[in-house]
């Protein structure tokens, strides 16, 4: 078992756990039929978690899907039709076609076993109540997913801790498995923004978030992917800092760009460079705006609009060109 390591950077700490799976396995095996080397009982800890993403231009990390996601979480909801426009792979993770369960954490945080405990609301209390508490903990992994025959979609992560030390909220995640190329890029970015909200929301400082996980593996079809970004892992897209989460509340601009967010997808808005100092949202929230109304213009019209790229800070606009081929046609994201 591995002890625990600390990194400055999430990228730094990814990039050290991929070339050691990859090149110092302890198991080499087939779960389901998938061929996937792994290390056991990995933890590794973030000193800045807000530096979640990984600006090595071989790994195209996809920003739009990562926001989605972590939003996508924050709304509560399991519906399919809203990230599946992000990332349409997920379709074959569905049993119904219109819903996701394990993967679709939202209902387990917001809507607990379907008896509307909202385990959210639940810490807030506890941490305002005992600010020493080491009782903050959201559940995902529910018992009776495996009581599902041929289930496809059972939850990856156990559980999240969340801790006030010393003036900071300090986030620690639980996983039974992930994926040391695809997965924990997504995984790190949802946990570590979901802690940036509570933070705010709080009063506090962006404490340090600690990643453990009982299966790191990395599956054979990723094993060249991961050997180009590993040779190139010098590389960087920009050193500008990943912007901060606004200080208070951010509930209020959330639920504003989740309905936003639903109308851009759905074609009810079409959002132009000239419109976007009428959201009133601020810097933060209207990038992310901005992000999913290119993504909704590629995805409907096969064009995204310059301007409005033009409007994202150097760092957004990088990783999104980066990702999309300097805006050439790019197949659906994964």
């Amino acid at each position: 078992m591995q002890t625990r390591t600390s990194y400055p950077t999430f990228e730094a700490a990814y990039l050290d756990h991929l070339m050691a799976v990859r090149e110092s396995p302890e198991y080499v095996n087939a779960p389901r039929g998938f061929h996937s080397q792994e290390i056991l009982g990995v933890t590794y800890r973030i000193a800045n978690p807000r530096e979640r993403i990984v600006r090595i231009p071989e790994r195209k990390s996809n920003l739009v899907f990562n926001f989605a996601e972590s939003l996508w979480y924050l709304s509560g909801g399991n519906s399919l039709d809203f990230i599946s426009f992000y990332a349409p792979s997920m379709k074959k993770y569905s049993a119904d076609g219109r819903r996701l369960a394990g993967t679709a954490y939202g209902p387990r945080l917001f809507n607990c076993g379907g008896a509307g405990f909202n385990q959210w609301d639940s810490i807030v209390r506890t941490l305002q109540q005992d600010p020493d508490s080491k009782r903050a903990v959201m559940q995902i992994f529910a018992p009776e997913e495996l009581l599902i025959e041929g289930n496809i979609d059972v939850a990856c992560t156990l559980g999240l801790q969340y801790m006030i030390r010393e003036g900071a909220l300090h986030a620690v995640s639980f996983m039974r498995a992930n994926d040391a190329y695809r997965g924990t890029v997504s995984d790190v970015f949802s946990f570590t923004f979901l802690q940036e909200v509570l933070a705010t929301q709080l009063g506090l400082r962006l404490g340090t978030y600690t990643h453990t996980v009982g299966s790191y593996h990395l599956y054979q079809h990723d094993e060249t992917y991961a050997e180009k970004v590993l040779a190139a892992r010098t590389e960087q897209l920009s050193t500008e800092p990943f912007p901060a989460m606004p200080a208070g509340d951010n509930w209020p601009a959330i639920r504003e760009v989740l309905s936003l967010e639903a109308a851009l997808r759905t074609q009810r808005l079409t959002l132009r460079a000239g419109d976007v100092s009428s959201l009133g949202l601020g810097k933060y929230w209207t990038d992310v705006v901005v992000l999913f109304a290119l993504h909704a213009q590629w995805r409907h019209a096969g064009t995204v609009d310059r301007a409005l790229l033009d409007v994202l800070g150097p760092l957004y606009a990088r990783l999104v060109e980066n990702r999309w081929g300097v805006l050439e046609p790019l197949s659906p994201a994964e």
